[in-house]
């Protein structure tokens, strides 16, 4: 499910601009393209990603493992610094203003701080990412009174050489962003973008889209090298199975060589469905819809506690397009914390 999950989370955030953390970046050139009449082909690049990047990273599964049993034990003792040099890079990095990155990514922290801290608050991650990430994507949009073309399904053509450098770029970013904990596959895209340059719009959507699948795979790999669970689903894992052994991870990635192949299957007719039926649904009617349940679903999940943490998170959401700044900045509602934590 997990596995399935990172090749198709990219179909609500591209047309519908809902995006999940994971997949948060994905909007930007992607809603662009889908404006263009291509959200199709940009399905189609963030599959190649991770279609790619999932075969390369269980082929180099046993370097992998190698290099993190190595150098992990060092890393770990200089964590919270190796974290705040990650945040300020991709602060400085950021095109428009480095100042208000900083401001963005401090409240961001705060609030982050003050809402897992909170003892009467259920799953407080739910409505402080589905704020910051979901329901104020879907307010701009309605905002900008969007209205989605026609979609081309036709065949991509993309060169050989943006592939190569796109899902070793994700590789790289993927794999650095596997065992520092709070930098997800968002700051991720933003490191493997400084590595290689000039990838473009139909690049960066295979990076993202490697970036989210390889970060699954590396995950097994931590738990199997570092008996640390870096996303839900890992955890999930760790609790039926006490031990994860060697024969256990083989198995594991034979099953999502297999299902990957099955998702591969899924993400193409399932964008082919979305391509179709896009230009003729009631757009503003859907967001409405998703708003609705997003709140429905903070009170069952998160109880009444919820609903004025998902109202700040969305508000901070807001922020960063109006400021030119970038999403990737609201990270900071779980770096900063985890910073803290290990300082």
């Amino acid at each position: 499910m997990a596995i399935t999950h990172t090749f198709l989370d990219t179909i609500p955030a591209i047309f519908l601009g809902a995006p999940e953390e994971e997949t948060a970046l994905s909007i930007l050139p992607g809603h662009k393209m889908l404006l263009e009449g291509r959200g199709y082909h940009a399905i189609i690049l963030t599959l190649i990603g991770s279609l790619f990047s999932i075969i390369l990273a269980i082929l180099l599964s046993p370097i992998i493992a190698t290099v993190i049993n190595k150098i992990y034990p060092t890393l770990s003792q200089f964590m919270g610094y190796i974290l705040i040099a990650a945040s300020l890079f991709l602060i400085t990095k950021d095109a428009k203003s480095k100042y208000w990155a900083f401001i963005v990514f401090m409240l961001a922290g705060i609030l982050g701080i003050g809402v897992l801290n909170m003892p009467l608050l259920k799953n407080p991650l739910f409505p402080l990412l589905s704020g910051m990430f979901g329901i104020s994507a879907l307010l701009i949009s309605l905002s900008d009174k969007v209205k989605i073309p026609k979609q081309e399904i036709s065949d991509l053509k993309i060169s050989k050489k943006t592939i190569t450098k796109a899902v070793s770029a994700s590789f790289v970013a993927g794999g650095l962003c596997s065992f520092l904990p709070g930098l997800g596959p968002a700051q991720a895209a933003i490191l493997g973008s400084q590595l290689t340059r000039k990838l473009g719009s139909e690049g960066f959507l295979i990076l993202v889209g490697g970036l989210n699948t390889i970060n699954m795979v590396l995950s097994f790999i931590a738990l199997f090298i570092l008996d640390k669970a870096r996303n839900g689903a890992i955890v999930a894992v760790s609790q039926i199975i006490d031990t994860l052994t060697l024969n256990n991870l083989i198995l594991f990635f034979g099953v999502t060589l297999v299902v990957a192949g099955i998702a591969t299957f899924l993400t193409i007719n399932i964008a082919k469905i979305f391509s179709k039926i896009m230009s003729k649904v009631n757009y503003t009617a859907i967001c409405l819809f998703i708003i609705g349940l997003i709140f429905t679903l903070t009170i069952v999940l998160s109880g009444v506690y919820g609903i004025p943490v998902l109202l700040a998170s969305t508000a901070l959401g807001i922020l960063p397009p109006q400021l030119g700044v970038g999403r990737n900045h609201l990270m900071g509602c779980l770096l900063l914390p985890v910073i803290l934590y290990f300082i």
